[in-house]
């Protein structure tokens, strides 16, 4: 197994479920599994984020569940889900139906949320960046106490994704309960967010170690990898959208990661 200290390197694909038939997602989720991709996430929007704003969409959480079917070994989830959405103790439960249909396999990816068009068409308040990590601050411990009480429990402690880059809040929500932290940017972003996620560990105890680092990566390994790498960043993952689901990044990713063991 290819590692940066004692976790490994591991390579995602964020099969974004926009203007792409199913049955091509399936196809394509199955490919990144052939192609030795070690993650497929998609992501949690009711409307395209890019493209015709109205164009072919598919729901996260219900494609979740037939992911976990159709795949066999690659970890799923999404990257993230809004914790607007749902209520925490269905979320939970959700995200242990869909652990326990995968056999172990599901990372619950959850943000705050920001998407106004989603909230506006689908009756959620929107509210603000503010009272939106606030709820997502509540949401984290109930989410926490109702895996504790399900019956079965999940398969396996279910890791927590957190994603986003706010450096006051969302940071110190992945230094109290996250086991991944998710962020984007260039290397220098990720090295300042990584020494703030650090001072945040620091500051609520927690050892930084503890928590995977993790970006979304564009272009070839080469200019980033090494010096991302460098920063303890160990999870990276490759973005793409449909209708035509282009893999060649992600194939150049997992070739570097598998390079990494020569």
């Amino acid at each position: 197994m290819t590692t940066a200290g004692d976790k490994p390197v591991r390579i995602g694909l964020q099969l974004q479920p926009q203007h792409a038939d199913y049955d091509t997602i399936r196809r394509t989720a199955s490919q990144a599994e052939e192609l030795g991709a070690d993650i497929v996430f998609n992501w949690d929007h009711f409307y395209p984020l890019s493209g015709d704003p109205n164009g072919k969409h598919f729901e996260c959480w219900t494609m979740l569940g037939a992911w976990a079917e159709s795949t066999s070994s690659v970890e799923i989830g999404a990257l993230v889900t809004c914790n607007s959405y749902r209520n925490p103790e269905l979320l939970a439960d959700m995200a242990r139906t869909v652990d326990h249909i995968s056999g172990g396999r599901l990372i619950l990816g959850i943000g705050a949320g920001w998407f106004e068009k989603d909230y506006v068409e689908y009756g959620y308040e929107f509210g603000t960046a503010g009272s939106r990590l606030a709820d997502l601050a509540e949401a984290l411990p109930r989410i926490e106490k109702r895996f504790g009480r399900l019956n079965p429990p999940p398969t396996r402690k279910i890791p927590v994704l957190i994603g986003g880059g706010g450096e006051r809040k969302t940071l110190r929500l992945v230094a109290q309960h996250a086991d991944i932290w998710h962020g984007f940017g260039d290397v220098d972003v990720a090295a300042h967010k990584v020494a703030v996620l650090d001072r945040h560990c620091a500051d609520v105890g927690r050892d930084p170690a503890e928590i995977t680092r993790s970006v979304g990566v564009r272009g070839a390994p080469r200019d980033s990898g090494p010096q991302l790498l460098d920063l303890g960043i160990t999870m990276f993952t490759v973005g793409v959208g449909g209708p035509d689901y282009d893999l060649s990044t992600l194939r150049e990713w997992i070739a570097w990661r598998d390079a990494l063991v020569g």
